[in-house]
């Protein structure tokens, strides 16, 4: 009965996580919705801020990918 308990706190937890990666979802399209809603507005200014649209979107992946990275640990480490 014990282990059943810890069981499904660690699923929880899992699937708490994956709360994070839906967040990560939603910065990198609005990143991209912004800068394309921008780029619309002033064509000649888009192509100087695209680095900056890059820099943005990896970020914005970057806490995806560590909220994968938790979920994995806390099904398989612990």
């Amino acid at each position: 009965m014990e282990g059943d308990i810890a069981e499904m706190g660690k699923f929880i937890g899992v699937g708490l996580t994956a709360i994070g990666m839906g967040g990560a979802a939603m910065g990198v399209g609005n990143i991209a919705g912004n800068y394309l809603s921008g780029a619309l507005r002033n064509p000649s200014a888009a192509p100087g801020q695209q680095a900056m649209l890059f820099v943005g979107i990896a970020f914005a992946e970057a806490l995806g990918i560590f909220s994968f990275l938790v979920a994995l640990l806390l099904m398989f480490a612990v």
